[in-house]
């Protein structure tokens, strides 16, 4: 016995009267869009995500992505949902940025901003491209499509000039202290995974076609945009609307960091979905090679690298401050007596190591040397401890801050803070961040 498929076959001609009738909407969204650009809204975006999405999934619910004659037509309608979605999340960036007041200097706010539209601008002229390709092939496919486009009522601005008083009822979170520490903890990760890769500091020769996929590519976005999501699901669960968002303005802060990084992710993981999906040259197709002659690798590269991850890496170190003073609020600092490293004190190297534990935790700590506190964060601070020390003849000296911090500085100092001989296995990131250095 032959076996049948479970699907009827469809002729390809028969085919286009439906698609007819499923994209009307989609097209007067982009006949709007066509007469319109750059003056759109995120209701506007909105609108076309939707209904590019529902004209994607109507078309791979045929198959029309493996038929030869209509894969063309489905991947443009794809990529128009993939732009239009990174625009609406910039878009949104750029509309929210006042009330996010991420506390930056206004240079770096007016720099932003301004590339921010640039990209923004450049992305409609992508989309633009991508609905021309799309009229032919309506036209090759024979689906009469409207000329017709949406009201402008659908897409106005909503114009927000007063607010709701603030007049919630403070929650009470079960420690919501432990909570708040978490996440800045967590938030931390992140930024340091984005530092590691040094993306503000890439020559300018650098071929970003051999970043992306190997250093850059859709896990290690998704990645990124999981993991902030889920400090900002984490901080509207337990934070918001408690006593320490009401009285720490830098806990207000932190959240509207990880708000913008958020959004920066989302805009950025769409883009590297389709540079792999069409623009690396790994999967070779005629229908690959003719998205591919619509939008050159440059334009989805260079947005990637000199706006998002770039800015990217500078609010999530600028929030990485903020999480730094919000763990530095609930430390309860305590004292170790530790021994100096034998036999040369304070020098380079034991103060680099120092340093690197303090940092790599965020919080302070001090070294005490009768009435002065040296801060054991700085390499410099550490070395100017050392003379101190090294005038008055001192065996031990005094540690000050998180337990957690003093915990790994002591096992440094028991093994001679590792001058004749390797960091311990519990201080291998100690290792890691040396080589960063």
């Amino acid at each position: 016995m032959t076996a049948k498929s479970i699907h009827a076959i469809i002729k390809e001609d028969d085919f286009a009267p439906l698609v007819e009738t499923a994209s009307q909407e989609f097209f007067k969204v982009l006949n709007y869009f066509e007469k319109n650009v750059p003056n759109l809204t995120r209701k506007f975006y909105s609108n076309l995500m939707t209904e590019a999405e529902f004209v994607e999934f109507f078309l791979d619910d045929y198959g029309a992505r493996e038929n030869l004659t209509w894969n063309f037509f489905a991947e443009l309608v794809a990529s128009i949902r993939n732009f239009s979605i990174s625009s609406f999340h910039l878009k949104h960036i750029v509309d929210r940025y006042s009330d996010y007041d991420p506390h930056e200097t206004e240079e770096f706010r007016n720099e932003f901003l301004t590339k921010a539209q640039e990209v923004l601008d450049a992305y409609g002229l992508i989309i633009l491209r991508m609905f021309h390709m799309l009229k032919k092939e309506t036209f090759n496919r024979k689906v009469q499509v409207t000329r017709e486009q949406a009201r402008d009522e659908e897409f106005k601005k909503i114009q927000v000039t007063s607010r709701l008083p603030s007049n919630i009822l403070e929650d009470v979170v079960k420690n919501e202290d432990e909570r708040l520490v978490e996440i800045a903890q967590r938030y931390r990760e992140i930024a340091k995974m984005v530092r590691q890769e040094n993306f503000q500091n890439l020559p300018k020769e650098t071929d970003l076609k051999i970043l992306v996929p190997n250093k850059v590519n859709s896990t290690f976005m998704k990645q990124l945009h999981s993991g902030m999501h889920g400090i900002q699901s984490d901080y509207d669960t337990y934070v918001k609307n408690t006593e320490f968002e009401k009285t720490m303005p830098n806990v207000k802060q932190l959240r509207a960091f990880t708000s913008i990084s958020l959004h920066l992710f989302e805009v950025f993981k769409w883009q590297v979905h389709f540079y792999e999906r069409h623009e690396n040259g790994v999967k070779i197709n005629r229908c690959g090679e003719r998205v591919s002659s619509i939008i050159k690798r440059e334009e989805v590269l260079k947005p990637l690298f000199e706006f998002g991850l770039y800015y990217s890496d500078s609010f999530l170190q600028l929030g990485n401050k903020v999480a730094e003073e919000v763990l530095n609020s609930f430390v309860k600092p305590i004292q170790y007596e530790l021994p100096i490293p034998k036999p040369l004190g304070f020098h380079a190297r034991p103060a680099t190591y120092i340093s690197l534990i303090v940092r790599e935790h965020g919080t302070d700590v001090f070294i005490r040397v009768d009435d002065q506190k040296f801060s054991a964060k700085s390499v410099l601070s550490m070395l100017e401890a050392g003379g101190h020390i090294a005038d008055q003849g001192l065996d031990t000296v005094v540690f000050e801050g998180d337990k957690r911090v003093l915990d790994d500085i002591k096992v440094l100092a028991e093994h001679n803070y590792c001058e004749d001989q390797e960091l311990p296995k519990e201080l291998n990131y100690v290792r890691i961040l040396r080589n960063m250095v």
